[in-house]
């Protein structure tokens, strides 16, 4: 049967109140969480972008959900022998609840550092790399490595869970996808796309758990909704390599003008009708999905989650 969890979005809301809503999602009956970790907001309007391993480590004191990052990047900003300590310690905080998502990033966070912005194949390459260092590194031994990409002089990680936290791989394309199945212990995304679920499966991810995700705007009426969901998310519409290639949010803002409040309402299931919403999450369910993660969009979470524990969730499962 299908989970339902919430998407706490980093780009949206402060560390304190990403906090709250975890335990507001965990009280409406969700039952994970993802979290974004990012840098950068996507658009000025977001507003916020607070360190994501910080939050995790709040949210394993306050709720007993799983919590997976949706997703890190550990090929640039953060070095993969960090990431697997931030890792492993979220894996002990959580008591084993924690789950690893990763993909190739964005420009927007990664070229921060000062670093060449690589093509999408090299990426590929540092991820798949990236993934062979952590897990080394959980083994709980003393690990060098010197490989195409990353190097690692005698590390060792001493505070280990009892199990590694497991690696679901983002994948938005045949590639990707591809790579995720080989290497991950999951596959995550926010498309729909039936032809990526069954490259996955058939390159080696067949019985490997899937998990989805979609942005949400409940609010008292449809047109509130549409222009919530427009002002503040409607960089999510834009099509092909945008989203992995420009570096600033200002970027973003300049491009998004070509959304229309129109392309936002026909995409997002926005205001107070749960049939909207149910319509929204149903082929996502239908299509395999084990786990759905719905994020609310814009400034009344509290209205969603009461709408969300009263009228969608009893739906979907019943």
């Amino acid at each position: 049967m299908t989970k339902f969890g919430y998407f706490l979005s980093s780009e949206e809301h402060g560390p304190d109140e990403l906090v709250r809503q975890a335990r507001l999602a965990e009280e409406a009956g969700f039952e994970a969480l993802w979290i974004s970790d990012h840098f950068h907001p996507w658009m000025d309007e977001q507003g916020q972008s607070p360190f994501v391993w910080s939050v995790i480590g709040a949210l394993s004191q306050v709720v007993s959900l799983p919590v997976t990052t949706a997703v890190t990047c550990p090929i640039m900003r953060i070095h993969p022998a960090i990431i697997a300590q931030a890792a492993a310690t979220s894996q002990v905080m959580l008591k084993g609840r924690f789950r690893l998502g990763v993909g190739t990033g964005e420009a927007l966070n990664e070229h921060i550092v000062g670093s060449r912005w690589p093509n999408a194949a090299e990426r590929l390459e540092m991820l798949e790399e990236s993934i062979e260092v952590m897990r080394a590194l959980w083994g709980g031994r003393q690990v060098s490595h010197r490989g195409r990409h990353f190097t690692v002089d005698t590390a060792r990680i001493y505070t280990l869970p009892d199990t590694p936290p497991p690696i679901f791989v983002s994948g938005f394309g045949p590639k990707s996808t591809a790579m995720a199945a080989r290497c991950g212990d999951g596959y995550l995304t926010s498309m729909t796309d039936p032809d990526l679920l069954k490259k996955f499966r058939e390159s080696g991810g067949a019985g490997k758990p899937l998990m989805g995700g979609l942005k949400a705007c409940w609010a008292a009426d449809e047109a509130q909704g549409v222009r919530t969901a427009h002002r503040l998310w409607k960089n999510e519409q834009l099509p092909g390599q945008a989203g992995q290639l420009l570096p600033l949010p200002a970027h973003f803002e300049q491009v998004s003008q070509l959304v229309t409040e129109d392309m936002v309402g026909r995409a997002v299931p926005c205001g107070p009708d749960p049939e909207r919403h149910v319509s929204a999450i149903k082929p996502l369910v239908d299509a395999g999905f084990d786990e759905v993660y719905v994020n609310q969009i814009g400034p009344e979470p509290d209205g969603f989650f009461d709408f969300y524990r009263r009228e969608v969730l009893p739906r979907l499962r019943g």
